[in-house]
C-alpha cells in the first residue's frame, strides 16, 4: 500500500489527511479530508496517474476531520466510512469489522471512544505491512483531549485496544503535535525513548509513520501508567486517576 500525507491548516490545526491507494488495483481511499481545497489537488494528481478513489473514511465527527465531507462528495461520489455522527455517513463499521480495499489492503475498525463517542481507529494490513490511523484518539507521543469521554475510557483506547496491535504497526494520527507532545512528556519521564523522540522533534517537522506502536509504549507517557516515575509526577495511585492527572497536566500547559 502507498500512503500519501496531506497536511492541512499548517500553522494553525495542523491536520493531516491521509490517500491511502491499493498498489495492485490503485484502488484508493482518503482519510478525513477535511479541508477540500487542500486535498482536491492531491485527489486530482492521483485520478490522473490511475488510481480509483473508493471511499471516504473519518475518525471521528469533530469538523476539523469530517467537516469536508459534503465538498468531497460534488467530486466524488463514494461511500463515507465513519463514526455515527460523521457528516454523511453511509456505514459505521462495528468494532473489530474489517474489509477491504483492492485486492491486498485489508481494515479493521477500532472502536476508541473518548475523544468523542464516536471515534474510531483504522488498521491496515497489506502483507507484513501494518499502519493505524488514530485521527484524535493517539498522536506522536500523546493523545486527545476526553471531549466525550473518561479517563478509563482513554486508557482502554490507548493501552488495550490499540496497545494490543503489533508492535511494528506505524502510527498516523490525524494532527502534528509531537513537539507539543514531547515537551510534556519530558517534565514527565526524562528516559532514553522519550529525549529520543525530542531530538527527533526538534529536526523534524513531521512524525506521521515515523513510528510505531512499539515506540509509542516507550516514549508515550500516557501509555506508560504503571511507570513509576509517571506514577510519582502525577501524586496519584490508582491508575484512572493517573491517566486523568496527566491530562489535566497536558491541558494545562
Amino acid at each position: 500500500m502507498h500512503i500519501e500525507s496531506i497536511p492541512m491548516w499548517e500553522g494553525s490545526g495542523n491536520n493531516y489527511a491521509y490517500l491511502v491507494t491499493d498498489d495492485k488495483t490503485k484502488d484508493a481511499v482518503i482519510i478525513d479530508p477535511a479541508n477540500p481545497s487542500e486535498v482536491l489537488p492531491s485527489l486530482k494528481k492521483a485520478v490522473d496517474g490511475g488510481a480509483k478513489i473508493t471511499s471516504i473514511i473519518n475518525t471521528h465527527h469533530h469538523h476539523d476531520h469530517a467537516g469536508g465531507n459534503t465538498e468531497l462528495l460534488k467530486s466524488y461520489s463514494v461511500p463515507i466510512i465513519g463514526g455515527k455522527d460523521c457528516v454523511k455517513v453511509t456505514k459505521t463499521p462495528s468494532h473489530g469489522e474489517t474489509f477491504t480495499i483492492g485486492e491486498s489492503i485489508k481494515v479493521k475498525a477500532l472502536h476508541t471512544p473518548c475523544h468523542t463517542q464516536d471515534s474510531i481507529c483504522y488498521l491496515f494490513e497489506d502483507g507484513e505491512d501494518r499502519a493505524v490511523f488514530t485521527g484524535d484518539t493517539l498522536f506522536i507521543g500523546g493523545c486527545g483531549r476526553f471531549f466525550e469521554g473518561t479517563p478509563e475510557e482513554m486508557d482502554k483506547a490507548l493501552n488495550q485496544t490499540l496497545a494490543s496491535l503489533p508492535d511494528d504497526t506505524k502510527v498516523y494520527p490525524g494532527h502534528e503535535y509531537t513537539k507539543g507532545n514531547v515537551k510534556f512528556g519530558i517534565k514527565v519521564l526524562q528516559s532514553g525513548p522519550v529525549k529520543k523522540l525530542q531530538a527527533f522533534a526538534d529536526s523534524n517537522k513531521q512524525a506521521q509513520g515515523k513510528f510505531t506502536i512499539g515506540d509509542e509504549k516507550q516514549h508515550n507517557v500516557f501509555m506508560r501508567l504503571d511507570d513509576p516515575t509517571v506514577v510519582k509526577f502525577t501524586g496519584q495511585t490508582e491508575r484512572v486517576d493517573v491517566m486523568s492527572a496527566l491530562r489535566e497536566a497536558k491541558n494545562s500547559m
